[in-house]
């Protein structure tokens, strides 16, 4: 019998720690609700979790997004309604100002309600807006061009001066001017050429209309010489049908203009990947956008009005496309919600089963540790009496 080292105390005493730091880690899972508290409770599975749960919360602001897409495009589509029926009621003054029985000061009347109609309808496309974005009247950002100077820019994507990605709305005048100057619309051609008339180089931008007003020395004819050698259009006096309309007048002035559009792209994914993006385009509603602008009616007869009945029904089949386009986005924007839903759903419980505590098996394992703590505090006081009977030898 030694009193210097007691053995069974020491293991009782070692097996009690276990115990107790078992059943601390018990408690611990228990009350957090999570079996990985640390990377040291499961490494892999805390990796893959933490993987998970960047998904879940992605795709839980994506279905926002979208969400954010759909009242976008439903505001947007609502202001086209009052839209289409402001051309709808300027159709019906444009017939009734096309019959024979309506007299010049009759037509003056119903001018004046459709000057009326097409300031409303500007004043729709310049106010209608969602979170501070305009969705009608287009994007009519530019940046300066100084006056008697080209500045240099690539038509492609017309960065310095019109935004094509953009597809900005503007009409730029140009003075005529004499000399070099550098022109660029494709890469790879040379700069500093002369404009003399004899060489015009065609943009490769599509869908633009441009107004040649005759300078000294232009020609129109050199405008459709370049882009017959394009070999993309074959230019007309008067159009291509394809993608340039051409006027020629004779002014000292040569004019660019190109329709409006905004664009906007709803990031619907979890990723930075370019298939979560759904693109919306929203062309200008406004009154130049539909070429309502200074529309006429009015006159001695029904020459006006009769020409007007055309242009409005130009306009409403633009409006009725656009609200096409935005219904069709919208239903798809509603399914796009209903997926990923459906995944932060399913992937939710996938991390749930990696990271969440079973509480059931958890609870028989806190039981087990507790009745082991208690045991190992018996068996530790037991130890320690042992060596309580080396003192009946000194007696």
């Amino acid at each position: 019998m030694v009193v210097q080292h007691n053995l069974t105390a020491m293991n009782s005493n070692r097996m009690l720690g276990l115990t107790t730091a078992s059943q601390a880690k018990s408690t611990e899972k228990l009350s957090s609700g999570y079996k990985i508290n640390r990377a040291a409770d499961d490494a892999a599975g805390l990796s893959i979790s933490e993987k998970m749960r960047k998904q879940i919360r992605g795709l839980t602001q994506a279905s926002l997004n979208a969400q954010d897409g759909i009242s976008a495009v439903q505001t947007a589509e609502g202001a086209l309604t009052e839209v289409h029926d402001m051309l709808q009621r300027m159709n019906e003054l444009a017939v009734k100002a096309s019959n024979g029985t309506m007299s010049k000061d009759d037509r003056e009347y119903v001018q004046n309600e459709v000057d009326q109609l097409v300031t409303e309808i500007d004043r729709v496309a310049e106010t209608t807006k969602f979170n501070e974005t305009y969705l009608l009247k287009g994007d009519d950002t530019k940046a300066p061009v100084t006056e008697g100077v080209f500045k240099k820019f690539d038509v492609s994507t017309l960065n310095s001066v019109i935004s094509d990605t953009s597809k900005i709305s503007e009409s730029n005048d140009f003075d005529s001017i004499t000399g070099k100057f550098t022109l660029k619309f494709t890469s790879g051609l040379a700069e500093g050429g002369t404009w003399n008339g004899k060489r015009i180089v065609a943009a490769n931008a599509g869908n633009d209309e441009i107004t040649l007003d005759d300078a000294k020395t232009a020609e129109l004819a050199a405008l459709q010489d370049a882009i017959d050698k394009s070999k993309q259009v074959t230019g007309t006096a008067a159009n291509d049908g394809t993608a340039f309309d051409m006027t020629s007048t004779a002014n000292m002035k040569q004019t660019y203009t190109h329709a409006a559009a905004i664009d906007l792209s709803l990031h619907v994914g979890a990723d930075s990947t370019a298939n979560n993006r759904i693109n919306l385009s929203i062309d200008s509603m406004s009154a130049s956008g539909l070429h309502v602008t200074g529309l006429k009616v009015n006159g001695s007869d029904a020459t006006n009005a009769t020409a007007a009945i055309n242009t409005i029904a130009d306009a409403i089949q633009k409006v009725s496309t656009q609200r096409s386009a935005l219904g069709a986005v919208q239903n798809r924007l509603e399914h796009t919600i209903n997926n990923l839903d459906n995944v932060v759903e399913n992937t939710t419980s996938a991390e749930s089963q990696i990271r969440d505590t079973d509480m059931a098996t958890e609870m028989v394992k806190y039981s087990n540790n507790n009745i082991l703590a208690q045991a190992g505090q018996a068996m530790l006081a037991q130890s320690n009496q042992a060596n309580q009977g080396v003192l009946s030898l000194l007696q």
